[in-house]
């Protein structure tokens, strides 16, 4: 998959498109990954010991890994990621900018 968790994306399909956040979350079988701030969903909680008082919570659903691309931390452009190996490792790059993106 081309995104991690942690990396900064923009979404460039669906209702929430333009929008920037951090991914927190990756479902690698479903390919899908949860943004902060995207995808805003209400769930209707009972009671629990989590939440005690329970009510209506809003949270973050998943979306679909091919709406979502890695922003260059070069240029804070959307960019394609690709993968090549330095110092005997493999990590991603930006294609734009040539930034590595793994540290």
């Amino acid at each position: 998959m081309h995104v991690k968790k942690g990396d900064t994306v923009i979404v460039i399909a669906g209702d929430y498109k333009g929008k920037v956040g951090k991914v927190l979350q990756v479902l690698r079988k479903e390919n899908r990954v949860v943004v902060e701030g995207v995808n805003i969903v209400s769930r209707h909680m009972r009671p629990s010991q989590a939440y005690p008082d329970g009510g209506i919570i809003k949270k973050e659903a998943p979306i679909h890994a091919s709406n979502v691309q890695v922003l260059d931390p070069k240029t804070n452009q959307p960019t394609r990621v690709g993968k090549k190996i330095v110092d005997g490792k493999k990590v991603r790059y930006a294609k734009k900018s040539g930034t590595v993106l793994d540290k």
